[in-house]
């Protein structure tokens, strides 16, 4: 079995991968005025079973990356599924019972499971009994699971086994959901597809209440900028070539403000002994993995949960459907790249 991925030595927390590239120079930027020049100020670490980083252009206040950190530890252990005590490992394991959450872990699970009926069930925050027989990303080898096994663990794939409860929200009093029962006790959610958009989401909303107004925040390939550079210059960002050498960009975007979240068939992936690829975004229909003319898709709009579930939703969609959920979004760009690297972009896409 010939392997295209490298498997982390770290157990997977969330199974979506993305391909961009950082082109933003970490040089000091001259403010006008009387203010002093500022240096940035950098951070990586290891979450949500990959690489992370932060950088502020505006402050060297590290309390302030400090608090980002604190945020990505936060949310691991309320959305990992593979993490024992998070808010999600306790709903796959509560054998049908109904589990208290979060307000936060309640209401993304409630929005991934719009962007299934959005997407008519083309994903699906319940894919991980199927998910789980692939072993993409963990510290196993991924192999190709017997058919039979895969047809039982579709058989406990579907939305309609989430069941949310309501209380009194922790701050407003407000009637929220804050318990979740899976119906089907072999049922089991992941929030791979939508998460790390959440959480930069977060991370961003935090760093303006921080007085922070320049920075970008990259969770494994998911590209929040939040502002621009200190001399008003935008962001650049690079979009993984498919398939190629890591670091070769197919296009270099500028943005100011916004969220560019790209998924893909061409990373977390394997060949078989007959030249067969099998990738980490798996149909809800089948069980193996999606099986259309895409190779990527790249979602930029202000929104990067919008950005994150929106990319797989139309990776899994295909290129026709994808395009036409889209393009009922006005305020969204985009870029679709087929196996044969053919383009498709919208008319606003930078």
């Amino acid at each position: 079995m010939k392997s295209c991925y490298k498997v982390n030595q770290k157990a997977p927390i969330l199974h979506h991968i993305v391909s961009l590239i950082l082109f933003f120079a970490l040089t000091p930027s001259l403010l006008i005025g009387c203010t002093r020049n500022t240096e940035p100020i950098s951070r990586t670490g290891f979450y949500f079973d990959t690489v992370i980083q932060i950088t502020l252009y505006d402050t060297e206040d590290e309390a302030v990356l400090d608090g980002c950190f604190a945020l990505a530890e936060k949310y691991e252990n309320l959305f990992s599924a593979t993490k024992e005590g998070s808010d999600v490992w306790n709903i796959n394991h509560g054998n049908g019972e109904t589990i208290t959450v979060s307000e936060e872990t309640a209401a993304l699970l409630a929005m991934a499971a719009d962007y299934a009926n959005i997407t008519e069930d083309a994903v699906d925050p319940t894919i991980r009994p199927v998910s789980e027989l692939w072993n993409f990303g963990s510290n196993m080898e991924a192999k190709v699971p017997e058919d039979a096994a895969i047809k039982e663990a579709l058989s406990h794939v579907s939305c309609s086994a989430i069941r949310f409860g309501t209380a009194p929200a922790e701050e407003t009093g407000e009637s929220v959901y804050r318990t979740v029962t899976l119906a089907d006790p072999e049922a089991a959610v992941d929030l791979g597809f939508i998460a790390k958009g959440y959480i930069a989401d977060k991370m961003k909303e935090y760093l303006l209440s921080q007085g922070v107004k320049s920075a970008c925040i990259s969770l494994g390939g998911n590209v929040l900028a939040v502002g621009e550079k200190p001399d008003g210059s935008p962001f650049r960002i690079g979009i993984q070539e498919p398939f190629a050498e890591t670091g070769k960009s197919l296009e270099t975007i500028e943005i100011k403000d916004a969220s560019v979240v790209t998924s893909g068939i061409y990373e977390r992936c394997f060949y078989d002994e007959d030249g067969v690829l099998y990738h980490h975004v798996l149909d809800t229909a089948t069980g193996y993995p999606v099986d259309n003319e895409l190779a990527s898709v790249t979602i930029i709009c202000s929104s990067s949960v919008r950005a994150d579930a929106l990319s797989t939703s139309c990776l899994c969609l295909g290129l026709e459907k994808g395009r036409r959920l889209l393009d009922a979004e006005k305020d969204v760009a985009y870029l679709f790249v087929t196996r044969d690297r053919v383009q498709y972009t919208s008319e606003n896409f930078p």
